[in-house]
């Protein structure tokens, strides 16, 4: 039975989305529909040049939205707010047509960007407010720090969740005054492409948010030579050759890389709930997602008892191809990527490691499919055992003691996402502390953490640099301009006075300074 696609894309509706690329001479590039192969729509393809004449767009339109007042920028945000809510089922449906991923993780996704516009609409009156300070001389001199836009902020966004990093990452430069050039993966345009049309009917001036497209090694370059900025998000290799580029065109950047993420199950842990969590960590949008587990420490205790209920709960998930609720985990995002997941199975078989289940993919479904694995035995001299795996696989572990399991949580060269479950509230807070991990959930898997806006969400060692959400993930598109007053010249010895006199003066004005709590 041929699959239906959802009522909403439509080929004009499509063509229009696409419209909005700069393309002078790059070409197309096929953007297909996931589930079936399918050609969608022909991707325009961006040069060099067409990237620098959006920067210049939204350069030039940066400069009028910098000077708007907070209060009128931000009611752009709340009309988009209930702009974006109004419009998540088409949203939906582009995310799922363009990525493959299950109906569930496609609305969860589309809910993103106006959780981040609720936070700041709320936070960006305080953190971007000026404020004043006293100076080196108490009631004679003043310090200002005045938070100004960087300019222009070039967002890198990953294929994974389109939408949500693209989008939430865009919206929060906004606000701070900046403008952007989004940069999308060719397989995942289409949904960020809605979100910008949707900010502009909202009242963002046109030109203020670009779009480019093209493959990394032929777009990357032009956007961080012309970017104040680069927000990415996407593998540590790549991350650093963006961190490298930053650095010698002296802009800042945050970068949101690769994880191997581990989860910790204590002997007290409740197993049924602990099953379901791993079921969501490691299987939820068919593993590619960047806090996902991919190593699982547990008990000897209660080793077999998990593994038994966890491999059931595996077996029983409906994978499928459907525009419904019905499949629990859907498509992976390209044969590339299915290949690539299904080298790293092969390569641990061949290297001594056992398939409990799955491993194998289903072109029965799609051109993309992928079972849900789980695999014991892996070892670090193995692909699945050492570096990130991005798909619905997940390797089993034993461990004897907490030490270990936390030496065992530790011992690679990422630390982006943990997990700890366990009854004892306080234990497990006291295990969790000792991950080194950027962000880690107690008794959840993720969305504790990454739902948390308040908070800063980042990596720590391999997995990146700087942090989205919390104060930062504003401010971090903010340059400081300290602007300091000197109401009378005191600031030296006066006219004849001896120079030693006036050290005295001022070594006995420090100390009463200190001593008075002035300074």
């Amino acid at each position: 039975m041929t699959l239906q696609r959802p009522a909403s894309i439509t080929d004009a509706f499509l063509q229009k989305l696409v419209s909005r690329v700069p393309s002078t001479s790059g070409g197309t590039w096929k953007l297909t529909e996931v589930y079936s192969g399918e050609v969608l729509v022909e991707l325009p393809q961006s040069t060099p040049a067409d990237i620098e004449q959006a920067f210049a767009s939204a350069r030039k339109a940066q400069h009028e939205w910098a000077k708007w007042p907070l209060s009128k920028r931000l009611a752009v945000f709340k009309r988009a707010h209930k702009l974006f809510l109004d419009n998540a089922v088409t949203t939906t449906d582009l995310i799922q047509v363009e990525s493959g991923k299950n109906r569930r993780m496609a609305i969860e996704e589309s809910c993103d960007p106006p959780m981040v516009m609720s936070h700041y609409i709320k936070r960006a009156p305080k953190l971007l407010a000026s404020t004043k300070r006293g100076g080196p001389v108490p009631f004679l001199t003043t310090s200002t720090e005045i938070r100004q836009p960087k300019g222009v902020v070039g967002v890198i966004a990953p294929w994974n969740f389109p939408f949500a990093t693209g989008m939430s990452d865009a919206i929060t430069a906004l606000i701070a005054g900046n403008g952007v050039v989004l940069k999308p993966d060719n397989k995942t345009a289409l949904s960020p492409l809605y979100g910008i049309s949707m900010l502009e009917e909202a009242g963002l001036p046109k030109g203020l948010f670009q779009v480019v497209c093209g493959e990394g090694p032929d777009v990357g370059p032009t956007l961080i030579d012309n970017a104040n900025y680069v927000m990415f998000t996407g593998s540590t290799a790549t991350g650093r050759v963006i961190g490298e580029r930053a650095g010698r065109n002296l802009i800042g950047c945050c970068l949101e890389l690769g994880g191997k993420n581990p989860m910790i199950v204590l002997d007290d842990a409740n197993m049924d709930e602990t099953v379901q969590g791993a079921v969501f960590g490691v299987f939820g949008n068919t593993g590619q997602i960047c806090m996902h587990i991919e190593r699982i420490y547990l008990p000897e205790s209660r080793y077999d008892e998990f593994k038994t209920k966890f491999v059931a709960a595996a077996e029983a998930l409906k994978v499928g191809a459907s525009y419904d609720f019905g499949p629990e985990m859907g498509s992976l995002v390209s044969p590339d990527h299915k290949d690539r997941v299904q080298s790293h199975v092969e390569d641990a078989v061949a290297k001594g490691a056992t398939v409990v289940t799955g491993g194998k993919a289903r072109p029965d479904l799609g051109p993309a499919f992928f079972e849900p694995t789980i695999l014991e035995g892996v070892t670090k001299d193995m692909l699945a055992g050492a570096t990130e795996t991005f798909g619905p696989v997940v390797a089993l572990h034993r461990y004897s003691t907490v030490d270990e399991a936390v030496a065992l949580a530790n011992d690679t060269e990422y630390g982006l996402n943990a997990s700890v479950w366990g009854a004892d509230l306080s234990r497990a807070e006291s295990v969790a502390r000792r991950i080194e991990s950027g962000n880690v959930n107690i008794n959840d898997i993720l969305a504790t953490a990454f739902a948390s806006k308040g908070t800063p969400s980042g990596g720590v060692k391999q997995s990146g640099v700087g942090a989205r959400h919390g104060d930062q993930g504003l401010t971090k598109y903010t340059d400081v301009q300290n602007l300091a007053v000197l109401k009378k010249q005191v600031m030296g010895a006066r006219p004849g006075q001896d120079y030693d006199a006036y050290v005295k003066g001022m070594l006995s004005g420090l100390r009463m300074m200190r001593k008075t709590r002035i300074r």
